[in-house]
């Protein structure tokens, strides 16, 4: 199990935020730290300490006036680490390889894939052939709905009709190289880890798969390691001591295992 440590940036600030509160509207979300470093500084961080496949994500849609501020910053942690970090947040076709060639080993991508509910498959067979799926990595993150896991989008505002299940992995495997799956009901709540998701995800094994929400301690880190088989890596977010939680992002890097650059 690797930790993925992770720079999410929204109105040009580094911050952790609660995951379900983001509203485009207003530029709005409900904050549980905002960083007075910027994202340079994190991706600095991360280098020295060698860790590898960290995402940095812009929570800005493209059309908010801060967007820019928040490609500034994504784009120059690129260039502080390049190639260990991976990016996300409104790519498409026509704009992955300027973050591609500003250093990120990969762009993730849920929103230009999934549209009107459902995955366009005309789309993800374009980015792909664009990209190359060595550089792909589809965020499938979902909610509870009706007692399965439905895929939401558009910064989690979205609820899809897609339903994550094994057989859906299978599908999209077949065009990305990784999958990026925030359990949005728990996080940046830190108040422990979705089970249910983590056996799921930890069941299928067929690719990396990182996982995301709610991991509040020690203990959660070892229950991800036994729900995943060996299969999970683990990113996190508000409880970590970077970014004002009790967790020591050593510690947690210790305990996970060593995903440093070889």
């Amino acid at each position: 199990m690797e930790f993925r440590p992770c720079i999410d940036i929204h109105n040009g600030r580094v911050k952790q935020i609660v995951g379900g509160s983001l509203q485009d509207r207003g530029n709005r979300a409900a904050e549980n730290f905002v960083s007075d470093m910027d994202a340079a500084y994190y991706a600095g961080l991360y280098k020295e300490a060698g860790i590898s496949g960290g995402h940095v994500i812009m929570l800005n849609h493209p059309d908010s006036e801060y967007y820019h501020k928040t490609k500034e910053q994504a784009l120059a942690a690129l260039r502080a680490y390049p190639g260990g970090l991976q990016v996300g947040g409104g790519i498409t076709p026509d704009n992955a390889a300027e973050f591609l060639e500003a250093g990120a080993s990969h762009v993730i991508v849920t929103s230009y894939v999934f549209r009107d509910g459902f995955i366009h498959y005309d789309k993800l067979k374009r980015l792909c052939d664009k990209v190359g799926k060595e550089h792909l990595v589809l965020d499938v993150s979902c909610r509870r709905i009706d007692g399965g896991f439905r895929v939401v989008t558009d910064r989690w505002q979205k609820v899809t009709d897609e339903i994550l299940e094994k057989d859906l992995l299978d599908r999209l495997y077949l065009y990305c190289d990784e999958f990026l799956i925030h359990a949005v009901d728990v996080e940046g709540k830190a108040e422990g880890i979705d089970k249910e998701l983590a056996v799921l995800l930890g069941s299928w094994g067929k690719c990396q798969v990182t996982y995301a929400g709610g991991v509040h301690s020690y203990e959660d880190l070892e229950l991800l390691r036994k729900f995943g088989q060996g299969h999970l890596n683990v990113t996190i977010g508000s409880a970590l001591d970077l970014f004002g939680g009790g967790l020591s992002w050593r510690k947690v890097l210790e305990i996970c295992g060593d995903n440093s650059v070889k």
